[in-house]
């Protein structure tokens, strides 16, 4: 009787020896990936970490993001926009121009409690005499009638009338929607006669960085540069 045959089964095992070698191989790939993801973990880590070092920097001694909270400052600046401060501006011997768009603190001057930062333009420093307004409805500086394209469309430089001596280490400063802002003059019965101690800016207010579409770089008007020096001894030239 015909009958087929049955090869029998290979053994597959392997000797003692081998698969001993073959664990230690597969332990010691399972250590480089453990080794290798730790690694590019722990790079990253440290990268964000210096990252972040990095912008509290910049935020704290050199460039802050400064987001507009009014329509004070319209139409130069927006609510919403989001403008690039240069804390660096004033601080190695600088001091705020007439023209300059400013943040500060507005703690013990404009605001008596918290520390509220506001955004305001500089129109006169330490010894300006601003007066409003001559003939021509236009605000005066040390006798000088200053011409304002940055105002609100419609406002008037100012419709309240002030004559008023900047003190040495103050700002005199306005919104440019003279007609929607508290600002100088609004707090001229308040102790500084409505100005600003220098001390308290915190920086100049340089670019507009967001939106997009109002990226640009905000320019010390050109008129200001015509402003004769104060009479006042004590005064700065702006």
């Amino acid at each position: 009787m015909d009958s087929e045959a049955v090869a029998p089964g290979r053994d597959r095992s392997l000797p003692a020896d081998e698969a001993e070698s073959e664990e230690r191989s597969r332990s010691v790939v399972r250590r480089a990936n453990v080794a290798r993801w730790w690694s590019e973990w722990r790079r990253t880590v440290l990268l964000a970490l210096g990252c972040t070092a990095a912008l509290l920097l910049v935020s704290n001694f050199v460039v802050e993001p400064f987001e507009v909270p009014s329509g004070s400052m319209e139409s130069t600046l927006r609510v919403g926009d989001r403008v690039l401060v240069n804390k660096l501006a004033y601080r190695f011997g600088g001091t705020p121009r007439r023209g300059d768009v400013i943040v500060f603190d507005g703690k013990d001057s404009f605001s008596t409690s918290g520390g509220t930062d506001y955004v305001k333009r500089v129109i006169g420093v330490g010894g300006d005499r601003v007066t409003c307004c001559d003939a021509q409805g236009r605000l005066m500086i040390n006798g000088h009638p200053i011409d304002e394209p940055y105002v609100h469309p419609g406002d008037r430089p100012s419709r309240v009338p002030f004559d008023i001596e900047v003190p040495e280490g103050r700002l005199w400063v306005m919104g440019d929607h003279r007609d929607d802002s508290r600002d100088s003059r609004d707090h001229l019965g308040d102790p500084g006669g409505g100005t600003v101690p220098v001390g308290k800016v915190i920086g100049r207010a340089d670019w507009i960085a967001w939106p997009v579409g109002h990226w640009t770089r905000l320019r010390r008007p050109s008129d200001f540069a015509a402003v004769p020096a104060p009479q006042s001894p004590a005064g700065r030239h702006g």
